[in-house]
């Protein structure tokens, strides 16, 4: 009996340990196997800003693994989150996003949470400020629709000119323009475009995004000859992250917000873009309301 019981605890201590290596060496690996690597689109300096998070040491302690991917245009990254070629998207604006979602007929998107805030500026290398812009003045604007009708929002701002009711689908237009007392000429042209425009004598000045200001060079805090304000006539200007809206409570995708906002990431942040991003911490219902 006695060997039998020492045969039995025997057993009882192997299975034990073998257990153990189980749960620690097997059960671990498959645990690290299924965790999902988060895949993020982006473009323009965003991209940057994703790739320093994605290497961020209170990302892995978030228990997340991130893979940015760089993208040319918005329209195809847009689809690119519908479709799941890229869960979480990191670029646009909430009025872009309510557009796209507008003319969408394969699917929606959804924002997770803000991010930033990009002064559009009005950019002039004639005229130092906006009282100075000549009657008859040639203005470049985005020819995008959602940067069109921030770029006229920018210039009723500036005191410019008027806008009257409100449009279809929240997006002004030229002929939204009830009093243009300067009678300033709009040039619609791409959003690349606009900063090369600059040094054309036929056009005094131009309205460009922040984003095109960065890649050209330009600080909208100094090279502008006026901007935008954070306040709630600017609100569609904040730039949110995007899921496809089946994702939009996903726990794992929420962290996303809270890495952007931590001191880690905006210490970069405004070190690398001189405080042109304007960090916007704010719950969704901000944005809807």
């Amino acid at each position: 009996m006695k060997k039998f019981w020492k045969w039995a605890a025997g057993i009882v201590v192997v299975l034990a340990i073998g257990f153990g290596f189980y749960h620690t060496f097997i059960g671990n690996h498959q645990e690290n196997n299924s965790s999902k690597t988060i895949t993020i689109g982006s473009y323009g300096p965003d991209t940057e800003v994703w790739e320093h998070i994605a290497k961020l040491p209170e990302t892995k302690k978030a228990g997340l693994n991130l893979k940015v991917q760089d993208f040319s245009d918005g329209v195809s990254l847009n689809k690119a989150t519908l479709n799941g070629e890229v869960d979480v998207n990191a670029f646009q604006m909430y009025g872009y996003l309510k557009y796209f979602n507008n003319e969408s007929k394969n699917g929606k998107l959804a924002p997770l949470g803000t991010t930033y805030l990009e002064p559009m500026g009005i950019y002039s290398k004639r005229y130092k400020s906006v009282k100075d812009l000549p009657k008859g003045a040639t203005i470049a604007i985005s020819s995008n629709p959602a940067n069109t009708s921030r770029s006229l929002k920018l210039l009723q701002s500036a005191g410019l000119i008027k806008l009257k009711g409100k449009p279809n689908g929240g997006l002004y237009k030229p002929e939204n323009v009830a009093d243009n007392h300067k009678d300033l000429k709009f040039q619609e042209v791409d959003d690349h475009t606009g900063p090369r425009l600059l040094n054309d004598k036929n056009v005094a000045a131009v309205v460009i995004g922040n984003t095109m200001a960065l890649q050209s060079h330009l600080n909208v805090k100094h090279d502008s000859i006026y901007h935008e304000k954070m306040d709630q006539s600017t609100k569609n200007n904040i730039n949110v992250l995007a899921t496809n809206e089946k994702n939009k409570n996903n726990p794992q995708y929420k962290k996303l917000v809270k890495l952007y906002h931590s001191k880690a990431a905006q210490d970069y942040i405004n070190k690398k873009f001189k405080g042109t991003k304007i960090d916007v911490d704010k719950p969704v219902s901000y944005l809807e309301n």
